[in-house]
């Protein structure tokens, strides 16, 4: 989790149209897989404030 969560952070602004939201467009809270089909993390890429927080992770496993 711990890397997953350093390499969005190290995306900066582009974090904000990394993973999927239901509508495709950037911002609002997104949805990262977590490798092997284990789960998915929920983040929400705040570029004004140069932050990235993590919302949710839901481990299947």
């Amino acid at each position: 989790m711990e890397r997953i969560a350093t390499e969005l952070a190290a995306l900066g602004t582009d974090a904000e149209t990394a993973g999927s939201r239901p509508e495709d467009r950037p911002g609002g809270l997104r949805n990262v897989p977590i490798p092997g089909g284990r789960g998915f993390i929920q983040f929400l890429a705040v570029p004004r404030h140069e932050s990235l927080y993590i919302c949710n992770i839901v481990w299947n496993g």
